[in-house]
């Protein structure tokens, strides 16, 4: 290993003309191992570097096309959701509309049937009251015919005598008699 660090140095510090030698000044050297590494590089790295270029460039453009394609199915799934939404709240409206008008209608049956409940009752009460009104004035009726019988009987008693009493039946028995011949 002594050998081959020494000629490394014998060429260092022996540049011949027209021999091996090593350049020490870094700027030079540098540019020229930079340009050949390059060039080494450009040389055979191009079809490697353009193949994996192109599937960079392939795997980017699908998941811009994915992302593309995702993008217009969520588009799409909330222009669903939203005309989902208009339709569920015109529902709901409409719910509510009709809650409110059956709401109003019932209302206005229960009105009705109470109004119609008490007018019966008040016309029950007024039969009633008619009822009563000629209840009362039969029994009144029949309490002056009671008292007027009662009074006639007594006048009777007290003016009647055998003979009124005897001319009273030939009379009637007159009557009777005429009656038989005029339905004859």
């Amino acid at each position: 290993m002594k050998n081959v660090t020494d000629s490394f140095i014998s060429l260092v510090y022996l540049p011949s003309a027209g021999g091996f030698g090593l350049n020490t000044n870094i700027l030079e050297t540098n540019i020229i191992n930079l340009s050949v590494v390059l060039g080494v590089l450009i040389y055979f790295g191009k079809g490697v570097l353009s193949n994996l270029l192109d599937n960079r460039k392939q795997k980017i453009l699908s998941t811009i096309q994915n992302s593309e394609e995702l993008c217009k199915g969520a588009a799409d799934q909330l222009e669903q959701a939203r005309a989902r939404l208009r339709e569920v709240e015109m529902r709901a409206h409409e719910i509510r509309v009709n809650g409110y008008s059956q709401i109003e209608q019932e209302k206005e049956d229960l009105i009705n049937v109470a109004s119609a409940n008490l007018e019966q009752l008040e016309n029950f009460k007024n039969e009633t009251v008619h009822f009563e009104q000629q209840r009362a004035i039969e029994q009144v009726r029949q309490q002056i015919s009671r008292q007027a019988v009662q009074r006639a009987l007594g006048t009777l008693n007290s003016r009647l005598n055998s003979e009124l009493h005897l001319r009273t039946i030939d009379h009637n028995i007159g009557l009777l008699i005429a009656m038989k011949n005029i339905t004859d």
